[in-house]
C-alpha cells in the first residue's frame, strides 16, 4: 500500500501499528487482525464505562488513528455504562470483539491492558482506576 506523503498520518500509522504489535506480542500470535480486535473490544469496553471527560482525557494520549478507533461508534450520551463486575465488562468485550466466551475475552483484555499500562502515563491510569469500580479498576489497570 502506498503512503500517504503526509508526515503526521505516517506517524500515527506507524504507532498505531506499534501498538497493534504489542498486543500481538502479548497474545503470543502474529494475527495482526486478532490484535486489532483485542485492543478495540478492550478499548470501547473501558471507554463505555468512563464518563464523557475521563475518556476523552485518555484518547487525548492514544495515536491518532488509534483514537479514531477508539471514538468509533461512541454514545457519549449513554456513558458511563452500569457494568460494575467482572463478569459484565468481559461479557461486553465478548459482544464486541465477537469471541467465544469470557476465557478467550480474558485473554484478550489481559493483553490489551499491559500494552495500555505501558503506553499510557501513570497518572492517567490511576485518574481511569478513580472512576472505576475496585473490581473493574485491577482488571483494566493492573
Amino acid at each position: 500500500m502506498p503512503g500517504t506523503k503526509v508526515r503526521s498520518l505516517e506517524h500515527g500509522i506507524q504507532a498505531t501499528n506499534e501498538w497493534f504489535h504489542e498486543v500481538a506480542d502479548e497474545l503470543g500470535t502474529d494475527d495482526r487482525r486478532y490484535a486489532y480486535r483485542a485492543l478495540r473490544a478492550y478499548l470501547h469496553a473501558v471507554r463505555d464505562r468512563l464518563a464523557v471527560d475521563e475518556a476523552a482525557q485518555l484518547a487525548a494520549q492514544m495515536p491518532d488513528l488509534l483514537r479514531g478507533i477508539y471514538y468509533e461508534g461512541w454514545n457519549p450520551s449513554a456513558t458511563p455504562a452500569g457494568y460494575r463486575r467482572e463478569s459484565e465488562f468481559l461479557q461486553r468485550v465478548v459482544a464486541e470483539g465477537g469471541y467465544a466466551g469470557t476465557t478467550e475475552a480474558g485473554v484478550a483484555v489481559q493483553a490489551a491492558a499491559a500494552v495500555v499500562r505501558r503506553r499510557i502515563s501513570a497518572g492517567e491510569l490511576s485518574d481511569v482506576a478513580a472512576e472505576l469500580p475496585a473490581e473493574l479498576a485491577t482488571l483494566v489497570t493492573g
